[in-house]
């Protein structure tokens, strides 16, 4: 199988820089990217536009299980306590330098270090902006959800989805304005991986959040979607969505699923 065919990598460098890829598909594509400057060039662009998502991410203050359990799977071994009392803040603080300065300092590669940071970047976006998943309580770990990621032709990320396994409720954010002609409305498209027509989910806001009541289970209705895209169409307030595109996809990307 040939990784580097452009589609296919740009698949496999955006499930690597969000962390879904997994398993020997992972080992196989790390091993690819000593190898290839333009899979490495891939993954770089891929990080760039998450870490632009993350931009506007205010810092966030996990608790001390949470530091824990990083230093566990990294195999790194917490600085031994202070003689002294320390609040929990300060002692948090200094375990979060501890690790991570370890980590930078260490022997990971910088290719390493990216990847992670991308990966934090995503789902710390996410955490932060709860209300993108259905306005639920700050949790350690994301719930099951399904997130799309759409972008323009030129490749600049413009509309993040995403909505709870077995919810039924969407919510789009727009990273910057949808701006469709006069008189019409953009439109989001579900593709299945089957290649069977494409089914209308909802129409979107020109800017800011909505949220799209779905008639099922986002397992139900996204479960074999490979892509999302968004057309342009002469939609009447309160009028039914349309049966098919009427003309090309303004933005689109993957439909992911993040459990």
């Amino acid at each position: 199988m040939n990784l580097l065919i452009p589609t296919r990598l740009d698949a496999l460098a955006r499930d690597y820089a969000l962390g879904t890829l997994t398993g020997g598909a992972r080992r196989r594509f790390e091993r690819l990217l000593h190898e290839s400057a333009a899979a490495r060039a891939a993954v770089a662009r891929w990080q760039a536009e998450l870490a632009t998502l993350a931009a506007a991410v205010p810092p966030l203050q996990p608790r001390e299980s949470v530091w824990q359990g990083l230093e566990q799977r990294l195999g790194l071994t917490p600085a031994a306590p202070q003689a002294t009392p320390q609040s929990a803040g300060t002692r948090a603080a200094a375990r979060a330098e501890s690790w991570w300065q370890r980590w930078w300092g260490g022997a990971a590669s910088g290719l390493a270090a990216g990847a992670l940071a991308a990966v934090v970047a995503s789902v710390a976006l996410l955490q932060a902006n709860p209300g993108w998943i259905g306005h639920e309580p700050l949790r350690e770990e994301l719930p099951a959800s399904y997130v799309g990621l759409l972008s323009d032709p030129a490749g600049q990320p413009v509309l993040l989805l995403s909505s709870r396994r077995h919810g039924q409720v969407l919510t789009a954010k727009l990273l910057r304005p949808l701006v469709p002609p006069a008189g019409r409305t953009g439109v989001l498209w579900a593709y299945p991986n089957d290649g069977s027509a494409p089914f209308a989910v909802g129409s979107l806001p020109a800017t800011g959040t909505g949220r799209i009541a779905l008639p099922q289970t986002s397992e139900k209705l996204f479960f074999k979607v490979a892509r999302l895209g968004v057309s342009f169409e002469p939609l009447a307030a309160g009028a039914a969505l349309p049966a098919a595109p009427s003309g090309e996809l303004a933005i689109q990307g993957p439909c992911v699923k993040l459990w």
